[in-house]
């Protein structure tokens, strides 16, 4: 692993843990065993490293997307797969993140919003479109309204003030989001599909 590597994996498990806004660079110099000094080589500010390491997991779960789609049999497969890489992430973020990116990094938020509005939307608009031609989807749905509610939801779930951390579980909200979402979605021959997959998965 590089030194830039191990600096942002390093950043990215403070951040999870804390948030952004509570962890200094003296923090994670101390956190991986490194100068602050040498953190400053690679990045200037804390502002760039956050940036930093947003770009990186955005590629990474763009990649991953694009993994699931190819894996998959059929859309219900694919929403059931994205499902399970999501609660890895999910389950190990602190909401408080996604307050403090969007209030103290602006470049940071801004690549998420780029990231939501090129990649998610457009790939939730075609696996849409393709479930409705697998049969699985409604085909009454407007894709581009439905697409755009459903990336919102999930950032809607990161709303602390909607969803205090101190009253719910991040990733149970984001679940009942995405259940009330998928069975909202199928016909009859996609719900039939989806109960089998979910099924398996729970076991």
């Amino acid at each position: 692993m590089s030194q830039i590597e191990r600096i942002i994996q390093g950043s990215e498990d403070l951040f999870l843990r804390a948030g952004i806004k509570s962890i200094t660079m003296d923090d994670i110099a101390k956190h991986i065993g490194m100068s602050k000094k040498t953190i400053y080589q690679f990045f200037k500010d804390k502002n760039e490293l956050v940036t930093s390491l947003v770009k990186k997991k955005l590629k990474d779960d763009e990649n991953q997307i694009n993994d699931i789609i190819s894996k998959s049999e059929n859309v219900i497969e694919e929403m059931i797969n994205m499902m399970k890489c999501s609660e890895d992430v999910f389950s190990r973020i602190n909401p408080i993140v996604m307050h403090d990116m969007q209030k103290y990094h602006p470049e940071a938020w801004a690549e998420f919003q780029k990231f939501k509005a090129e990649i998610l939307i457009s790939t939730l608009e075609e696996l849409l479109t393709k479930g409705m031609k697998q049969g699985y989807i409604r085909t009454d749905i407007d894709v581009r309204i439905i697409a755009r509610m459903r990336v919102s939801q999930i950032e809607l779930g990161f709303n602390t003030e909607i969803f205090p951390v101190a009253e719910f579980n991040t990733w149970k909200v984001q679940i009942q989001f995405l259940d009330h979402f998928n069975y909202g979605i199928c016909t009859l021959k996609g719900y039939k599909l989806l109960n089998h997959y979910k099924n398996i998965h729970d076991e």
